[in-house]
């Protein structure tokens, strides 16, 4: 895999790029980089080497390593499938991948029954055809990598920001009018479990637009033009504006009974990375999200 640095990505540090280069965890990526298979300008190059304009970073992807989860009948809703990707609408409270405390129940261990040994291995044994994720509290569209040459080509798609991800969202207080927040995350320097704005994170920036405005909430549209973690919640809460049911990022009471934040991943599109064909597809907002917009609306 390679890739050129770009102006947006001048001084950022060389494993966090190729962490999102490669659509891959933490540990993989520093691992690469101690075998050496990360190269800047064709030179092996540490972890912490700051990105110049130019530069041309290209990595060797690790072999496929064997399972060790799970797979579990578990009922999908399949938006698309063919020989090379599956497009699945996750439903709100499921995680998408095993870690600590979550072995079972995640769409890896649904994708493995359905899937069979048809997932790349890419990103690890944990996470099988896993290109991108959405929190657990989250519902909507992911796209899932059958083979290495298709997750390759999602992840580059991903790291050139070109994949379209649309959400829809409640929030709280009276937006007033469309805009963009422009400000970069990082992980949080106390609380490790958040994410916050910080200069020295990496750039991050959201579009959003007013759907429907209510007397104490307001229905957004948000588009993201980079993909960090948590960055719609991050990116509102900066704003005062809070997703409502995110007790991560806000302080508020009222969460209409709802159990994680009111965010969907509504729309998602790509280049299919073997037949270069333009894909979008959409998914329906869910029951929860249509219940308390129903609520809110009777508050008026």
């Amino acid at each position: 895999m390679r890739k050129i640095v770009e102006i947006s990505d001048v001084g950022v540090r060389l494993d966090v790029f190729a962490q999102n280069m490669g659509g891959l965890t933490r540990n993989a990526t520093q691992k690469l980089i101690d075998a050496g298979d990360v190269n800047v300008n064709n030179k092996a190059s540490k972890a912490n080497y700051r990105l110049r304009v130019n530069d041309v970073v290209e990595m060797s992807l690790p072999e496929v390593a064997p399972l060790d989860y799970a797979p579990q009948n578990i009922p999908l809703d399949i938006v698309f499938e063919d020989s090379d990707l599956i497009v699945i609408n996750k439903p709100k409270d499921m995680v998408v991948h095993p870690a600590a405390g979550h072995t079972e129940g995640t769409l890896v261990n649904a994708l493995l029954f359905h899937c069979g040994d048809s997932l790349s291995g890419i990103n690890g044994i944990a996470r099988p055809g896993i290109v991108h994720r959405i929190d657990k509290d989250t519902s909507g569209l992911l796209v899932v990598a059958k083979n290495d040459a298709t997750h390759r080509g999602l992840a580059q798609q991903f790291a050139d920001h070109t994949v379209k991800r649309e959400y829809v969202a409640i929030v709280h207080g009276r937006v007033k009018q469309n805009g963009t927040v422009d400000a970069p995350i990082a992980r949080h320097k106390v609380n490790r479990k958040k994410m916050a704005i910080d200069l020295s994170g990496r750039r991050a920036v959201t579009h959003y637009t007013v759907v429907e405005q209510f007397k104490n909430f307001t229905q957004i549209t948000a588009r993201l033009e980079t993909g960090r973690t948590h960055q719609i919640r991050v990116h509102m809460a900066s704003l005062s504006h809070p997703v409502l049911g995110d007790t991560v990022y806000s302080n508020a009471k009222e969460t209409f009974g709802l159990e994680g934040q009111a965010l969907h991943a509504r729309t998602l599109g790509f280049d299919h990375p073997t037949t270069g064909k333009q894909m979008q597809f959409e998914a329906p907002m869910p029951e929860y999200f249509e219940k308390t917009l129903t609520k809110i609306r009777r508050m008026i």
